[in-house]
């Protein structure tokens, strides 16, 4: 069961706050950084438990207050009271979901256009509506690294960085295959469509870990950047692409100003990729990274969001629905996110 042990995080922001006072803190500046983010990440949780503890003893005081002055008026008030707290107290549980290796670490979102064509190419434009959206909402910065459009609409595929507090926690477990049903607005008779789209989630690995990468074993290919992307990128040869040969794992880069910052950002994407390959063979975390990958295979999707003939978002693992299809698509996932993180405390207890 989920276990908020607030002494323990007051002890080790003590700790850290000690570390950041010696002399030779910022000696590596890496590490200091590291201390600084996990301290940072600590005392935003004590605020938010703190925060919690004094809405609730407002909303004691409230009821007395209610109770002594025979005043119903107050009730309204305790009541968006209370249901502040009940949010903000989910909000906070769930954080406390997020304990795994790579949880607190930024997350690399891949989006790729599936069967459907044009309606799949569109679909898969939405998607990254969506989840750009949602990370706006959580004030994520979002940055585009690759897009690859297409003439007729959408895009067949797209990559984004995504930084900040817990951003692949949170989206780890949205992995996997998203299925769409509407009319379609590509075809003339206006008859409904099917459409496919799917979502690979990485854990962005921090500099100070080490992966072994052969130069021999890259190949390194430059080309004009083409589709969106500003008239500098589409003026050069500046976008890159990176093959590891031994596991035919290819990342490319296009959207930065220069080519040695694509080459930057698609070693950094490939050097994540090489982690997680390496997880997935030794079978460490293998449960945490692989989240819902395994069935990424068209008819195996993870959530269905249905435009015609009724209005629905069901996500298939957690049997979490909700009949407001726009609300989701405006990037309100925290409800399928968050049922689909409780699904492991459930698990938990049951052991």
């Amino acid at each position: 069961m989920t276990l908020f042990d607030l002494a323990g995080l007051k002890g080790k922001k003590q700790v850290l706050a000690e570390k950041t006072e010696r002399e030779d803190f910022w000696n590596d500046r890496e590490n200091a950084t590291k201390i600084l983010r996990e301290k940072k990440s600590i005392e935003n949780k004590i605020d938010e438990y703190e925060a919690i503890e004094t809405l609730v003893d407002d909303i004691e005081t409230l009821i007395q207050m209610a109770e002594e002055e025979g005043d119903s008026s107050l009730a309204s008030e305790i009541k968006s009271s209370y249901e502040d707290a009940v949010s903000k107290t989910e909000e906070l549980k769930i954080k406390t979901l997020l304990d795994g290796t790579y949880d607190n670490h930024n997350a690399i979102i891949s989006i790729h256009a599936g069967s459907g064509g044009t309606d799949a190419q569109d679909w898969a434009s939405m998607l990254l509506r969506m989840y750009t959206r949602w990370c706006e909402s959580k004030d994520y910065k979002v940055q585009l690294i690759y897009l690859q459009d297409d003439v007729d609409a959408g895009i067949k595929s797209a990559t984004l960085r995504v930084e900040g507090e817990y951003a692949y926690g949170y989206l780890k477990n949205e992995k996997g295959v998203h299925r769409v049903v509407r009319i379609s607005p590509f075809d003339s008779g206006s008859r409904r469509h099917t459409s496919f789209s799917s979502l690979d989630v990485m854990p962005e690995i921090d500099d100070d870990i080490t992966v072994e990468i052969d130069p021999e074993d890259l190949r390194i290919d430059t080309y004009r950047s083409s589709g969106a992307g500003g008239q500098h990128v589409n003026k050069t040869d500046s976008a890159i692409r990176i093959t590891h040969i031994p596991t035919n794992l290819v990342v490319t880069c296009q959207n930065e100003r220069s080519q040695h910052q694509n080459r930057d950002m698609a070693m950094k994407i490939l050097k994540s990729k090489l982690v997680e390959l390496k997880e997935k063979e030794q079978k460490a975390t293998l449960a945490e990274l692989q989240g819902d990958y395994s069935q990424i295979t068209w008819g195996s999707q993870i959530r269905s969001y249905v435009f015609h003939p009724y209005s629905l978002v069901k996500d298939h693992r957690t049997d979490a629905e909700t009949g407001n299809v726009q609300a989701v698509m405006d990037g309100k996932l925290d409800y399928f996110i968050y049922e689909k993180l409780k699904q492991k405390e459930l698990d938990n207890y049951g052991d």
